[in-house]
């Protein structure tokens, strides 16, 4: 009998053994750029990669699979160590971008082709992947080819061909990004349910916000080959640490030093907050904080004021972002009247206005 299928004979539940789970440091070194992540999970965690463009997510994605090799470091899934085992011996399961559904196969035969490689007969790899896409509500699609299936369908046939060979690694490189976006939104509900009932490891990579926030447990941010904050989206989202995640998340981010309700910002003038602090913090408040006034206001509560330059304007769902420089680099949102009413345009003056009440404060 293996670790795995050991009991806690005095309670009658299932009991895991420490090492269960993906425990990695990934180590890739490809020219002038250098991957140096660490990643740990449990079973049944969702773990999002979220970073910019040519951060590295792909590559360490990419390295969990097998297809690009380690420079250093170590890969162990439950317990057992994997860098050296072939991609197609490994217990993991992949969802790329672009699905890579074989087009002359039936849904039905893509998926039981995962079984298949793993020594499964025809008849039973056929009846698991029946199976599957039951699950996936595709069963009256079983017979049609990719080319007859919706983005969103060939998505789930491609979620259920990984499945289908159980794996205890499960891993999604932009599962959502080919979808259009009234696809996206159907398809980002189905894609949490089905994961929320995976018992083993998953890892997502992802450059949206939302499709990691909705469907992780964990996020793990990637800058320039390294990790740069992780924890759980509201952490995440709470307490951005960089500029890439202060935008990713829609707050303004800046760091100073803190002397009780004040913080004087390493770059630009001080802050009033309504926490009380000492030492070296990060501030935020969100462009919607922030006020505008094309003359310096009178009598105004707000404990922040700085004389600003419209820097530029942009459409941003239902209202208008603008870029403010001068005394305090800033993003600050309001509505179309709002913006009419106040003749905003590149290089109008305004002045900006933030309560403390509305900024938010912690340590760096």
């Amino acid at each position: 009998m293996t670790d795995l299928d050991d009991t806690a004979h005095d309670t009658g539940t299932v009991s895991r053994p420490a090492d269960e789970g993906l425990d990695a440091r990934l180590v890739v070194d490809r020219g002038r750029f250098r991957l140096d992540v660490t990643l740990t999970a449990t079973p049944g965690d969702v773990v999002a990669l979220l970073g910019p463009n040519g951060a590295g997510k792909t590559t360490a994605l990419r390295a969990l699979a097998g297809l690009v090799p380690l420079t250093d470091g170590h890969l162990r899934l439950d317990g057992a160590p994997l860098h050296r085992t072939p991609p197609e011996s490994r217990p993991v399961g992949v969802v790329f971008q672009d699905y890579l559904l074989f087009p002359h196969l039936t849904a039905l035969d893509n998926v039981a082709f995962g079984p298949r490689c793993h020594g499964a007969g025809k008849a039973e790899a056929r009846a698991r992947a029946a199976e599957w896409l039951q699950r996936m509500g595709l069963a009256e699609h079983a017979g049609a080819k990719p080319r007859r299936l919706s983005g969103g369908q060939a998505q789930r046939v491609a979620l259920a061909r990984a499945l289908a060979t159980h794996p205890r690694l499960l891993l999604l490189d932009e599962p959502l990004a080919a979808l259009d976006a009234r696809t996206r939104l159907d398809v980002r509900a189905q894609l949490r349910r089905h994961l929320a009932d995976f018992e083993a490891v998953a890892v997502l990579v992802t450059h949206d916000p939302l499709d990691a926030m909705v469907l992780a447990d964990r996020l793990v941010v990637v800058e320039d080959g390294h990790v740069v904050q992780e924890g759980t989206p509201q952490d995440i989202a709470r307490h951005p640490r960089t500029d890439y995640i202060a935008h990713l998340v829609g707050l303004n981010l800046y760091t100073g030093e803190a002397q009780g309700h004040t913080v004087r910002l390493d770059a630009g003038p001080a802050i009033t907050t309504t926490e009380d602090l000492t030492g070296p913090v990060f501030v935020t408040f969100p462009p919607s904080a922030v006020t505008l006034h094309r003359d310096r206001p009178t009598g105004s509560s707000a404990r922040n004021l700085w004389h600003c330059e419209i820097a530029g304007l942009e459409t941003h769902g239902d209202r208008i972002r603008a870029a403010l420089t001068g005394d305090l680099a800033l993003a600050a949102d309001l509505t179309t009247v709002a913006a009419a009413e106040l003749g905003l345009h590149p290089g109008a003056p305004v002045w900006a206005t933030v309560k403390a009440t509305q900024t938010h404060a912690y340590p760096a």
